[in-house]
């Protein structure tokens, strides 16, 4: 093994020690505050309701979606057929139940097939791959709502193949309030579209693009 190969290893083992170290630190995190909320003898914890909202325009198509919480899956489906159920319903009920109070992590991936027409039927031939993560943290006797929101990012100058990409907004209430959803595992069904961020409530946005 020469010089280079050796650092670039080197650091790639660096990298795996440091994300291991932080997610010990978050399971700590959550083991504590749980385990406080049980020696106090009270009814704690926390509750979060996600969602996934389908912003893209006709120049795409959604044919596979994966959403994992604090690394279990809670929606995996894939279809990629003309007129698929998935690729046309804009929310997707995915998680809605108690929680944790503390840090968590939500991973997402999107499968996006170009749909394009006219001076954009090139993108017929296109394949998306969108990778993206997201961390929350959410108090004691909170209910956090959070949207995961498949858009097209830029503007009129940004080539349309360069636009998909993943934001999320959230906002946090005291109690355990929120819409109905189902829990982990259960089939999703088209929802009412409503506001990312409701009055009232604090809420933030954050953006993860994704790669062709």
């Amino acid at each position: 093994m020469d010089g280079g190969t050796y650092v670039v290893r080197l650091r790639d083992l660096e990298m795996r020690i440091d994300e291991l170290k932080e997610q010990i630190r978050r399971s700590h995190t959550r083991l504590s505050l749980l385990s406080d909320t049980v020696l106090s003898g009270g009814v704690g914890g926390a509750r979060a309701v996600i969602t996934f909202k389908n912003e893209l325009s006709s120049a795409f198509r959604l044919t596979g979606a994966v959403i994992v919480l604090d690394g279990v899956v809670q929606f995996n489906r894939q279809d990629d057929s003309e007129n698929g159920l998935l690729a046309n319903q804009r929310e997707i009920p995915i998680f809605s139940g108690s929680i944790p109070p503390g840090d968590h992590t939500l991973q997402v991936v999107l499968r996006l097939r170009g749909h394009g027409y006219g001076v954009f039927s090139y993108l017929r031939g296109y394949k998306f791959e969108i990778p993206s993560g997201h961390s929350f943290t959410v108090g004691e006797g909170k209910t956090i709502n959070l949207d995961v929101v498949a858009w097209e990012k830029g503007d009129v100058t940004t080539p349309v193949e360069q636009r998909p990409a993943i934001r999320y907004a959230e906002t946090t209430k005291a109690g355990f309030t929120g819409p109905a959803a189902p829990t982990a595992g259960a089939a999703a069904r088209p929802a009412t579209t409503g506001p990312a961020v409701r009055a009232g409530a604090s809420g933030s946005v954050s953006i993860g693009a994704g790669t062709k």
